[in-house]
């Protein structure tokens, strides 16, 4: 099959540049690389009318993701049947089980592909939302995963995920991790040029974590261990950037242990101050708790140079591991990554140099090469 055969209608999710999450990231990466790897692509996702002027007209927008759901449910139909009827379509590929469900009919006279980007259903459960919705949400992504001819996923936890929780054939999995935009996380700055950049301190020890604020991410055992690095380290900053549910409790918990001095709620940062953020820290940290399927921002922080730490959760270790094993916590509670806090940053531990963070993020993880390997997938299940 020549380079540009393959042609596929996308159902997203968000758009990223509206709605930020690592699919939402995944399927927009993929919408500007694919093409070069020889897949056009016509996407559909909820969003405004600016997402499709914002793409040339690839990537249209089926409902707001402000309207009530049955409708987005209709309009996603009728825009994917839409899509069919005026247009060569040789895969089908689904990003997100809700808006793949309304044409879960059609799923079964096209070769598909699926990329499972998490159990949104075990997301709900471990977010504590009520059983029933998270039953439904079950019973929707088993009607979809079920029609996958080929089915991708960021890590091997989540092809354990496929297997145990949705009984998908092993041999219909396959692993194909995300990516970094290596152009835009190229900032060549000093940390300290970095952080006089953000105004963020030059004489403190700094430690980065950007992490939504939900139960799972673990952010309050990195503030719980944070309170045991200040025994030893007295001047430790760490910068928590993020938004979430738990934003009320988490600065709680910071006031409850009088640790405003050392850690600093940021809330979301913006996407030009991303870069810096990362280079201006030591380290940055990765904290989750659970259902951490990939974890894009190790590799965001490693191709700026910054060496990150990892709980041994989902996918995090398979990113981390082959290349730095001593950046992975032995576990996830508050006192393991204390202890490891501390030896990092009092020079204790070895940690690799900016330069080897780059170089292999840069080779393994840049997405013409997540691109290729994606195509890969995609022309098996038109076999």
């Amino acid at each position: 099959m020549g380079i540009g055969d393959i042609q596929t209608l996308q159902i997203g999710n968000d758009w990223f540049g509206e709605r930020q999450s690592g699919l939402n990231r995944v399927y927009s990466e993929l919408m500007v690389h694919l093409p070069d790897a020889g897949v056009q692509v016509r996407g559909l996702v909820a969003g405004s009318p600016r997402v499709e002027a914002e793409t040339g007209g690839a990537i249209r927008a089926f409902a707001s993701p402000s309207a009530p759901l049955w409708l987005r449910l209709l309009k996603a139909r009728r825009a994917v049947l839409h899509t069919l009827r005026n247009n060569r379509i040789d895969l089908l590929v689904s990003h997100f089980a809700l808006y793949s469900f309304p044409v879960v009919d059609r799923l079964q006279t096209l070769p598909v592909v699926i990329h499972f980007h998490g159990p949104w259903a075990g997301e709900s459960d471990a977010e504590g939302l009520p059983w029933a919705t998270s039953k439904l949400q079950a019973g929707i992504e088993r009607a979809v995963y079920s029609r996958g001819n080929q089915v991708i996923v960021l890590s091997t936890a989540f092809q354990n995920e496929l297997v145990l929780r949705y009984r998908i054939p092993e041999e219909r999995i396959h692993r194909v991790p995300g990516g970094v935009d290596i152009e835009r996380f190229n900032l060549r700055a000093t940390r300290r040029e970095a952080r006089e950049s953000l105004g963020w301190p030059l004489d403190r020890p700094l430690v980065l974590a950007v992490r939504r604020q939900k139960k799972r991410m673990g952010l309050e055992n990195l503030i719980d261990a944070i309170r045991e690095v200040r025994k030893r380290i007295p001047d430790i900053l760490c910068m928590l950037g993020g938004s979430g549910d738990l934003a009320g409790e988490i600065r709680q918990r910071i006031q409850d242990r009088s640790l405003e001095h050392n850690v600093r709620l940021l809330g979301r940062i913006d996407d030009a101050d991303l870069p810096a953020a990362y280079r201006a820290a030591d380290l940055s940290v990765v904290p989750s708790q659970s259902l951490e399927g990939f974890g894009m921002t190790t590799l965001e922080s490693l191709a700026l140079g910054t060496p990150v730490l990892v709980t041994p959760v989902g996918g995090l270790p398979e990113v981390v591991a082959p290349f730095a094993p001593q950046c992975v916590f032995d576990d996830s509670s508050a006192a393991t990554m204390a202890a490891v806090l501390c030896e990092c940053l009092l020079g204790k531990r070895y940690l690799p140099t900016d330069e080897a963070c780059r170089e292999y993020a840069t080779q393994n993880f840049s997405w013409p090469v997540i691109a290729a390997a994606t195509r890969k997938v995609y022309e098996l299940a038109i076999q």
